[in-house]
């Protein structure tokens, strides 16, 4: 690496993940709801997160949009996943694909600044995500990873879900990132859908692919992965949602009660809902569309929700350790929903 570009790529200045084994925030939480405000929102949120991992018959769905990886935010959800508290992940591309998938790899996110010449970080081949740097260099290896294993699957179509299970299985394969929400998520059974697959890392290298590739290609099915969720909601008794950032995972993830509507089974709605938001719900966008205007559509029950308006990385930790260190999550048995949807592939492949 040249020394221009080592100024900003620092190795002593890597992002660093934040652990919630670490610190117990429970007494923080219980005297934020004596409060107001959000954080009396935030104290109500993490007791119904709590509650949903107290009821035996709920499967929770996490969702994840914005740039909360590369921020230091991953060990969070590897520690939901590794200790039982999150079903489903429902995701943008870029965190799973750019953030983790690029770190699992060996690649790091580096503390920087946004006072900073831009035109001086794109002639060095830096990108910035606000305040943290990444290199574009290792960032097309990434791409090109993706690439490696299009070429050595079956051509036909693939939901998210299963392309990301290569990934997985890639890095077992690899012997790295073992500290990945990747290959994590594949070690326990924990599906991870990106409806938007190819608006990340992930499309650079599956077009690279595809303009390569003769005869049958690859490709990326939204509509399975819509049917596979609607699926996974269809065999739970009861479900919750646990929304960090809105966007397209916000509404693919609450638009599964209403799949069960249109595939004829018992509809039910999301018994519990919170999300953690900066997005304000005047502009009529579903980013900050409240929870209770979700009633409305019949996706989200309102005896349990709670919206939090507050920034992912300062609120996202305090209710996570909250719910770890009640532990609720030590009776709960694990849906090992991947297993689930592979048996029934199986099963209608034989039919």
């Amino acid at each position: 690496m040249n020394t221009e570009k080592s100024k900003y790529l620092d190795p002593t200045k890597i992002v660093e993940h934040i652990d919630i084994t670490q610190f117990n925030t429970i007494d923080l939480i219980e005297a934020m709801g004596k409060m107001a405000f959000q954080a009396r929102n935030l104290s109500r949120a993490a007791k119904i997160y709590d509650l949903m991992l107290s009821d035996e018959k709920c499967s929770i769905i996490l969702t994840l949009a914005g740039s909360i990886f590369s921020a230091g935010l991953k060990k969070v959800v590897v520690d939901l996943i590794r200790h039982n508290m999150v079903d489903i992940i429902v995701s943008t591309g870029a965190i799973i694909v750019d953030q983790d998938f690029f770190e699992a790899l060996g690649f790091k996110h580096y503390r920087g600044t946004p006072f900073v010449d831009d035109n001086e970080l794109r002639e060095l081949l830096i990108d910035r995500i606000y305040d943290t740097y990444i290199d574009e260099e290792e960032l097309r290896i990434c791409d090109f990873t993706i690439t490696e294993i299009a070429s050595k699957l079956e051509p036909k179509p693939y939901s998210s879900r299963e392309f990301i299970i290569e990934m997985g299985k890639y890095l077992v394969e690899k012997r790295i990132g073992e500290d990945s929400v990747v290959r994590t998520a594949y070690e326990n059974d924990v599906p991870i859908f990106v409806p938007a697959f190819s608006d990340c890392s992930a499309g650079f290298g599956l077009i690279y692919y595809q303009h390569h590739k003769d005869g049958e290609k690859v490709t990326i099915d939204s509509v399975k992965d819509f049917l596979e969720l609607t699926k996974l909601k269809i065999m739970s008794d009861e479900t919750g949602l646990v929304m960090i950032g809105g966007g397209v995972p916000k509404n693919f993830a609450q638009d599964v009660a209403v799949g069960m509507d249109l595939l004829g089974g018992e509809v039910k709605m999301h018994k519990y809902a919170i999300q953690i938001t900066v997005a304000d719900e005047r502009d009529g966008g579903l980013s900050g569309s409240t929870l209770k205007e979700a009633c409305s559509w019949g996706k989200v029950d309102t005896s349990f929700e709670q919206m939090v308006f507050s920034e992912a990385t300062i609120a996202f930790p305090l209710l996570a350790s909250y719910a770890y260190h009640k532990r609720s999550w030590e009776n709960r048995a694990r849906r090992h929903f991947n297993k689930l949807l592979l048996r029934e592939e199986l099963t209608v492949s034989k039919t």
